[in-house]
């Protein structure tokens, strides 16, 4: 009866949304993921943000047929974890929703100096440039070629505002995600709105005008105040 009730409430939050539904299984917990494709999520993201289910291995993502999702800092983790399967990459950032976005344009933009370092080299230097960032050789070559990473990018962690999302995309993300934070605000729908808009419009800095105007609470906590000036 459990059983039925979960595939029920499962098939009921599908046919409730028109987007993708996408859940989270444990770095390296391979019964999980299979649970997950069983149950038929669109996407499955092997999350850093959970407990480790295995320290040293993540799941062979080429098992399945539900497209994977993982997180990375850096161009080798990237690419390793493409090697393993992983149809998107997430360049993370902070994981508490405290607002604080420096973490992932940290991770960013260490992705796009190593790309960028890449892309200068010569054919002899990418042997051992691979070897550095310890990332298979053939995605390595391939991300020469491309000039960027061969699959679609986001970026997590701390994105709250729509400057926030326009900077990211500015950065070269495909797109982004955003917390549960952004939920607790006074106006929910106007600040997803807004990001939708920035993302969309990330270039267009009269649009970013509009899409931040009325979003005063978004900035609560994002400015150093007394308090916290004196820490330092």
């Amino acid at each position: 009866m459990g059983c039925m009730k979960r595939k029920y409430k499962k098939q009921h939050y599908q046919s409730a949304v028109s987007i993708p539904v996408m859940a989270r299984s444990r770095v390296g917990h391979f019964v999980e993921a299979q649970i997950l494709e069983a149950i038929g999520v669109d996407y499955i993201d092997e999350s850093e943000a959970l407990a480790l289910a295995d320290e040293d291995n993540f799941i062979n993502k080429h098992n399945f047929r539900t497209p994977f999702l993982c997180g990375c800092r850096n161009l080798g983790e990237a690419l390793s974890r493409i090697r393993e399967g992983a149809d998107m990459v997430r360049t993370q950032g902070e994981l508490t929703g405290s607002g604080n976005v420096s973490e992932t344009v940290r991770s960013l933009r260490s992705i796009i100096r190593e790309i960028r370092v890449l892309n200068n080299m010569d054919e002899d230097e990418v042997f051992a440039f691979s070897k550095k960032i310890v990332a298979p050789y053939d995605l390595v070559a391939q991300t020469k070629q491309m000039g960027r990473l061969p699959v679609v990018q986001f970026a997590a962690g701390g994105i709250v505002t729509p400057a926030d999302a326009a900077l990211m995309m500015q950065l070269g993300c495909d797109g982004v995600f955003v917390g549960l934070e952004i939920f607790n605000s006074s106006d929910p729908y106007k600040r997803v709105r807004g990001i939708t808009q920035a993302i969309r419009h990330y270039n267009d800095p009269h649009v970013l005008v509009e899409t931040s105007t009325g979003l005063a609470d978004a900035m609560v906590g994002l400015n150093l105040n007394e308090d916290r000036i004196e820490q330092f």
